[in-house]
């Protein structure tokens, strides 16, 4: 794709003065950054006025289009009262306002809530959580952590020990605490004649043996609830989060719930452990929370991780913090994204549009390339049947060649689309991602 005048200033000063996450810089000597300039709906714009269709929803965290006119009056409005305070000996009315609606879309059972920044710093906090509380509860032995094999749940160092994907782990291992792993339920992984079903209840299998063995060391265990992201959208039956429950009550273990990519609605349900029937100790949200506007993270807990803190000495309480904690803007943004969630009726609207979008990638599913073309909710994915070790770099430049923002994992290739894609714009990205499959595989 030919870099133009008008974008070629802001492409040489990025490259120049930014350090891009997830990036080999040097890669942007051949394969130029794409230069946004505005957005609006599901598209991006450069500064040449061409379009791309935001088809991974800005790393999976735009979720009713960018320049959304609900949420840009609700923070024009927050702008002009409050725009931050210390949560620390003070509080305000958005965070108090989106704690309880929080609360109350888990009926109650997760009622308190605890304010990060992003993802990773969610999962750090129910991590230091789950071991204070066994601390506070004279139960010192209860330490480590055990997560599903192919997991992501960041890139701090907590958040990495528990994360198996060895393209982020492994060069810092050596600060990195251990935790252990245990088999996947992901169905991709199915022995001949198993069903998804039957994967999950064989993997749980082989959690129960672990936890048999370790439990009294384990303080929780950490799960993608239904989609493992990063490690190519493993997808996986919800039997297993329900049988995983039951285990971690049997075996006194935490369960911590890493909703941040598939929280608010991505799943099909609100929640993704919904479709277990079950309620974590710990939920972990982010992304989405709020629309794809500002950085923001939760972690829900119950009454009884909350009461083991409360306490006259400072050292039993939770002893975390950052300077935005509970920002006045984000809490905004979140309220008024839970408002659209309302009004819209969003979830049911979704389960059509889903259905919509894999009628319009029959052509992908059944390509003669194609393997384990998937569905979960707003999430597609399958697997290009290619060699290639490039073939990730070489699909996001075809697409992007007919206007569609694709960033494969590997030979993983999946959309994750903003929920207010039209009918015409699904038309365009599957006919697009179709056209730049064809391009790479042949």
């Amino acid at each position: 794709m030919k870099t133009s005048a008008a974008n070629a200033e802001w492409l040489a000063r990025s490259t120049g003065a930014v350090w891009h996450p997830c990036t080999q810089m040097k890669q942007h000597e051949t394969l130029p950054l794409l230069p946004i300039a505005r957005a609006r709906g599901v598209w991006l714009y450069d500064y040449e006025g061409r379009r791309y269709l935001d088809a991974v929803s800005s790393w999976w965290v735009n979720l009713f289009g960018h320049a959304n006119p609900r949420i840009n009056a609700a923070l024009h409005e927050q702008l002009d009262t409050l725009e931050h305070v210390m949560l620390a000996g003070c509080t305000h009315a958005p965070v108090v306002e989106l704690s309880e609606r929080l609360s109350a879309l888990t009926g109650g059972r997760l009622g308190h809530c605890f304010y990060g920044s992003d993802g990773a710093s969610a999962v750090e906090i129910a991590l230091k959580m789950s071991f204070h509380y066994w601390r506070n509860c004279g139960r010192t032995a209860k330490t480590g952590f055990v997560s599903l094999t192919g997991s992501y749940h960041g890139e701090t160092l907590g958040a990495l020990a528990v994360t198996d994907v060895a393209l982020f782990k492994d060069t810092y291992a050596p600060l990195l605490r251990q935790s252990a792993q245990v088999t996947s339920p992901d169905w991709r992984l199915a022995a001949p004649g198993e069903s998804a079903r039957d994967v999950a209840v064989r993997c749980a299998q082989a959690l129960e043996t672990h936890l048999e063995q370790h439990h009294n060391e384990t303080a929780a265990l950490i799960v993608e609830p239904l989609v493992q992201g990063a490690t190519g959208m493993a997808m996986y039956d919800a039997g297993y989060l329900r049988l995983a429950r039951g285990l971690c009550d049997r075996y006194a273990v935490h369960l911590i719930a890493d909703e941040i990519m598939i929280g608010f609605g991505r799943s099909g349900s609100f929640f993704a452990h919904e479709q277990a029937g079950i309620t974590p100790d710990f939920l972990c949200l982010s992304k989405g929370i709020t629309g794809g506007y500002l950085p923001l993270a939760a972690v829900m807990s119950t009454d009884n991780v909350y009461d083991a803190f409360y306490d006259d000495a400072m050292a039993r309480g939770f002893l975390h913090s950052h300077s935005y904690t509970g920002n006045p803007l984000a809490c905004r943004a979140a309220l008024a994204t839970l408002d659209i969630f309302a009004a819209d009726n969003v979830i049911e609207t979704n389960r059509a549009k889903s259905a919509a979008i894999t009628e319009s990638a029959r052509a992908i599913a059944q390509h003669p390339r194609v393997r384990h073309f998937r569905n979960t909710g707003m999430i597609w994915a399958f697997e290009a049947d290619t060699t290639d070790t490039g073939f990730a770099r070489k699909y996001h430049q075809a697409a992007l060649a007919r206007g569609v923002l694709l960033r494969p994992i590997g030979n993983t290739v999946y959309f994750m689309p903003p929920y207010v894609i039209d009918a015409e714009e699904i038309s365009f990205l599957t006919a697009g991602a179709l056209a730049a499959l064809d391009v790479c595989l042949t």
